[in-house]
């Protein structure tokens, strides 16, 4: 599988910053942006309350079951579930396309805890895993549809990672950056990293600003959002 050119590693201070942003702030600047579909249909915490985390995508792909293909020995083969995780980076967040399919669990309680051990920050999938008690005890964060017992190969065959994939309806690249959070996943282009890293926490502090009013008493129409004269007083608070 070919490596994706753009580094793995998202430095500290990305990190830092959009694990303050909430992924709904996300999703309105990205539709600023013109972006509309950038959160992945179904993907929805295992455990709720689960920290915001944010990590390069390093994407994992399935296709419909063929029966000479989706067998317990391909779990052995070097295109695997198995050789793909250890293929892994730490910090990466891995994006798994399952198609939606709910009847079959990608990953379980063991392959979790590899990933766990080798510090992956979180699975996102728009399937289901499976030993979904297992899978809590390793302390992995995950986001999916939930939970079936049956093996992926009983309704999936694995193909590939490190390409580009459709996640809860999401075009997803590797390398590109995902945040977490109780609302779910959310897709930020790569190539859009920087410009949300100024832009989203300002974004925040603005609504901050706006919910404190809120809370004063005043009315919606003008704050938010901000016309010209609240504009000019959420400069000057920001000033202070």
């Amino acid at each position: 599988m070919a490596d994706s050119p753009i580094s793995m590693q998202l430095d500290a201070r990305a990190v830092d910053v959009l694990s303050k942003v909430t992924t709904a702030t996300l999703t309105t600047l990205l539709l600023k942006k013109g972006l509309r579909n950038v959160w992945m249909r179904g993907t929805r915490p295992l455990r709720p309350g689960q920290p915001r985390l944010v990590g390069r995508a390093f994407t994992l792909r399935f296709v419909p079951a063929r029966e000479d293909l989706a067998t317990p020995e391909s779990w052995s083969s070097p295109i695997s579930t198995r050789a793909a995780i250890e293929a892994m980076p730490e910090g990466c967040i891995a994006v798994v396309d399952a198609m939606g399919v709910t009847d079959a669990g990608i990953f379980g309680d063991i392959l979790c805890a590899r990933m766990a051990r080798k510090g992956i920050a979180a699975l996102v999938t728009d399937g289901v895993v499976r030993d979904v008690a297992g899978v809590l005890g390793t302390g992995l964060p995950v986001w999916c549809r939930g939970a079936a017992a049956p093996p992926s190969v009983a309704g999936l065959t694995f193909v590939a990672w490190q390409q580009p994939i459709g996640c809860g309806g999401v075009a997803v690249f590797p390398g590109d950056v995902v945040v977490v959070d109780d609302d779910g996943a959310v897709l930020v282009p790569a190539n859009l990293l920087d410009e949300m890293l100024v832009a989203a926490p300002e974004q925040e502090r603005l609504e901050g600003w706006i919910m404190g009013e809120v809370e004063r008493g005043a009315a919606l129409p003008g704050l938010y959002p901000p016309n010209a004269e609240n504009k000019a007083r959420y400069e000057v608070w920001k000033a202070k």
